[in-house]
């Protein structure tokens, strides 16, 4: 990515922390400033399934780990990040959630996942509050069903104790005949409500389905 930026006349600075270290995300932060003299957008994204199992056999530590990635990790981003923008006179922030965890909960077993994601949406819309007078907007993505990598080293057990059957009408969303999103068209949403295109939204959701519309409701 760094060499794609470089070749089409941008800059890049590549920064290697653990966004669950206090001590990383700090020095990341005032790295990135100290190479670029300011900070005016953030995008929070990292993050993993972890461990899908039951809850009374998914273990305290399993549980942490997401927990402490996708949660801990998105405010330790804008803990640092935030101070930069305000002094920047204003900016905006993105973070990743999912659909698991604010609109769909038949998942088995994903109870620590989709319990980050639907505390990232809160936490974007008290933000989105909290910041509006620094100039400073905070909007989130929600993608459903997308071609990543992030299922590989998803950890999978006795999902079937978690799970209830559940049906569905037939039929598949239209647009997309019923095939997953791809990181390229949520990065294309991302740029957007980065940009001043997005100077009047803050505060919101952005879901984007592939499924069937009665997922919705489950």
């Amino acid at each position: 990515m760094v060499r794609e930026a470089q070749e089409g006349g941008g800059r890049a600075h590549a920064l290697v922390a653990d966004v669950a270290s206090e001590n990383d995300m700090q020095d990341a932060v005032e790295a990135l400033v100290t190479e670029f003299g300011r900070l005016d957008l953030l995008f929070a994204t990292a993050g993993i399934n972890g461990v899908w199992a039951p809850i009374d056999e998914i273990t305290p530590d399993e549980w942490d780990r997401t927990i402490a990635t996708n949660l801990r990790g998105t405010y330790l981003t804008l803990h640092y990040g935030v101070p930069y923008l305000k002094r920047a006179g204003g900016g905006a922030v993105v973070i990743t959630a999912s659909v698991n965890g604010t609109r769909i909960f038949s998942n088995a077993g994903a109870t620590a996942y989709s319990s980050t994601k639907a505390a990232q949406v809160a936490m974007t819309q008290m933000l989105a509050l909290e910041l509006a007078k620094f100039r400073i907007r905070v909007n989130v993505v929600c993608p459903g069903a997308i071609k990543t990598a992030i299922g590989e080293s998803t950890t999978k057990r006795h999902q079937e104790v978690a799970e209830e059957p559940v049906e569905f009408p037939r039929g598949k969303i239209p647009l997309s005949d019923g095939e997953p999103g791809t990181s390229q068209e949520v990065a294309d949403l991302v740029a957007f409500l980065l940009s001043d295109r997005a100077r009047h939204i803050t505060g919101t959701p952005v879901d984007r389905w592939c499924r069937v519309s009665a997922e919705r409701l489950i």
